[in-house]
């Protein structure tokens, strides 16, 4: 069996004399112990020495991503004829095991082999000194450093980092710029600032015109819309500013330069940071936009970085502060952070924004990690879970829709069955129904001020009836009351002979009491007269009964007062009896 053995001077072949000792893996070591022992166990077979730095930087290059170099496979086939080849990484072997049809073996007894031989190489290998061997390999790490920062994805990451802040500091001066030529200008053409909005259009109308008196004479059709040029120009002639000199104009010429140069300059800006995007994170950008997408870089360090974090945290990537100062005082946390602006969340509605945003962040978590650690360079993930977002959104909204028109859970309301149509059409089977005219309504004709008249009086005449009829009911209920009173004041009488000052004071309430009794009946009856109109005709019905009420009135009076008049007299002789027994004692 030969071991391959990678060295920073080249490759080295060790041929294992005795094999039986790989199956004591934890003694394997104090064969290794000394020079003399290790050379029992194995022995330099070949050498293949690099010839320059370069070629050493290839290989292992090469061998970082488990490939073997050009040099290798040539030293492998001249010395690995039909032998079993012990190497230090399985997917190494699985390599030359395809390419070149070579048994490759790797466990841990050849793990504890390699370090054995680590230990001993520079007594293994003649001609290999210990400082020489050290520089080699210091070396041959600085080249490789080198080259892997060179082509490295987190330099382009940083690009795109630096493009993206570079980006908003342009916007931020570019603001600053342009509210100053407005203010400097103002004092000479207020006007203009209203009439033209945009401060790129404004700078270019400023440098073209100068002065106002020089609007009238010129052509700003390559800058503005004809209505904006005509009103502009009658704005000129009436302008209140104030007049100013040429070297102002001068000065504030220069100031317009300046802020077209910068809004030159970051629109290319915006096309680099956009083809930077769409190379590195093609997913993120069809996610969620170049903007949004290099600024949660940018956030979170690099896209490596990104990578690690989960869905929760890209949600609220860019809203530490709200989120610490909702957590200080307990406080909803908030929904999202730079992934607000991304075009999917600005198309939701508000109380969908939240959904959306967690959706969106689910989705964008996971096309980083493709970007980031995938081989595939396209955009189609992104492209679909953006296709899935857009049609939930739609779901969302339909809900939504559903709820405020009054159905269930956004359903479609069932239609009542119908055996007279067709299934699936709108036909009916059977013939339609005509309109039956017959069971139509006829008013006649208006009815005259005689006719009109006549109605009236016989609903009098029926109102005064139902009342009638409600008062002989209500005189027999106070038929009965005045029997229960009776009794109930006989009753009295004989406990109020056992008091006599109660007595006396008792009588002359009662007789006051009837007065009002008497008077009220008295009144009550007039009422009744009196609701009748004078001028409407009553019937010999009605009369009858009113004088029927009035005898049975004058009827029940004396019965009361008779019998009033017996109680009297009784509690009159109960009295004498005692005045008489008082005497006799």
């Amino acid at each position: 069996m030969l071991v391959l053995f990678e060295t920073p001077a080249g490759f080295a072949l060790f041929k294992v004399l005795d094999e039986g000792k790989l199956s004591n893996v934890e003694d394997l070591w104090k064969d290794f112990a000394t020079s003399e022992s290790a050379r029992q166990v194995v022995k330099l077979k070949a050498f293949s020495k690099f010839e320059n730095t370069t070629e050493a930087l290839s290989a292992a290059t090469l061998l970082i991503d488990s490939k073997p170099s050009k040099g290798l496979r040539k030293f492998l086939r001249t010395h690995c004829d039909g032998e079993t080849l012990a190497v230090a990484d399985s997917k190494l072997g699985n390599a030359i095991k395809e390419k070149l049809k070579i048994d490759c073996l790797h466990n841990n007894a050849v793990m504890e082999l390699m370090r054995g031989l680590r230990n001993q190489l520079t007594e293994l290998i003649s001609g290999l000194a210990t400082q020489d061997l050290a520089p080699m390999s210091l070396g041959l790490s600085h080249s490789l450093s080198r080259y892997k920062l060179k082509f490295s994805p987190d330099k382009v990451d940083t690009m795109i980092i630096q493009a993206i802040g570079l980006l908003d500091d342009l916007d931020k001066e570019l603001n600053t710029y342009a509210m100053r030529v407005r203010e400097w200008y103002g004092w000479h053409f207020p006007e203009l600032a209203k009439i033209v909005q945009d401060n790129i259009q404004y700078a270019k109308t400023v440098k073209l015109m100068g002065d106002r008196v020089n609007a009238a004479d010129l052509d700003f059709s390559e800058v503005l819309s004809e209505e904006v040029e005509a009103e502009l120009k009658e704005a000129a002639v009436i302008s209140m500013g104030t007049e100013i000199s040429d070297l102002d104009l001068a000065n504030i010429r220069c100031l317009c330069d300046q802020v077209l140069a910068l809004s030159e300059y970051r629109a290319q800006l915006y096309d680099y940071l956009r083809s930077r995007m769409n190379t590195i994170a093609p997913n993120l950008t069809a996610l969620v936009g170049e903007l949004v997408g290099a600024r949660l870089i940018a956030h979170g360090g690099s896209l490596l970085n990104l990578a690690k974090q989960p869905g929760s945290t890209v949600q609220i990537l860019g809203a530490e502060k709200a989120l610490f100062r909702a957590l200080k005082t307990k406080h909803a946390t908030p929904k999202y952070g730079l992934i607000f602006h991304a075009s999917l969340i600005g198309q939701a509605a508000p109380k969908l924004k939240g959904k959306i945003s967690r959706s969106l962040a689910a989705k964008t978590a996971l096309a980083i990690r493709y970007d980031a650690l995938g081989e595939n360079t396209d955009s189609s993930m992104g492209l679909e879970n953006r296709a899935k977002l857009e049609a939930r959104l739609r779901v969302l909204e339909g809900r939504e829709l559903g709820r405020s028109a009054g159905s269930v859970k956004g359903k479609p309301k069932i239609e009542v069955y119908d055996k007279d149509r067709k299934k699936g059409a709108g036909a009916l089977i059977t013939p339609a129904k005509t309109y039956n005219t017959s069971a139509d309504l006829l008013l006649g004709p208006a009815a005259t001020p005689e006719q009109d008249g006549a109605l009236s009086r016989k609903r009098k005449h029926e109102e005064v009836e139902t009342e009638s009829a409600k008062e002989t009911t209500d005189a027999s209920v106070d038929e009965d009351g005045k029997k229960e009173k009776k009794k109930k004041k006989k009753s009295k009488i004989e406990e109020a002979n056992d008091n006599d000052a109660t007595v006396e004071a008792a009588e002359p309430e009662k007789k006051k009491k009837k007065k009002k009794d008497e008077g009220s009946s008295a009144e009550f009856v007039n009422n009744d007269e009196t609701t009748v109109p004078e001028n409407d005709k009553e019937g010999p019905s009605t009369k009858e009964k009113k004088k029927k009420k009035r005898k049975n009135a004058e009827t029940e009076e004396p019965s009361v007062n008779v019998e009033e008049q017996e109680t009297e007299t009784k509690s009159k002789k109960k009295e004498k009896k005692k005045k008489e027994k008082k005497g006799g004692e």
